[in-house]
């Protein structure tokens, strides 16, 4: 079920991600989908605008990335 969410001054797109879903991979890009034109509003959103949160629920990450040997 999608809520509604009103920006506060500073938010973006992955702030509201995070905040809403613990992680940005994939939610960012969801309440874009839900949100035409929310990209057009630029990487601060403007205050008082009301953004569809949509479902959504986060994959499991299985492994982790070894990044030294």
């Amino acid at each position: 079920m999608a809520k509604t969410y009103t920006t506060q001054e500073g938010d973006t797109v992955d702030m509201i991600a995070w905040n809403r879903f613990g992680v940005t991979h994939g939610a960012t890009e969801a309440i874009l989908r839900a949100n035409p034109g929310l990209a057009a509003a630029g990487t601060k959103l403007p205050q008082g605008l009301t953004v569809t949160i949509p479902a959504f629920t986060p994959k499991k990450v299985t492994t982790a990335a070894r990044i030294w040997s």
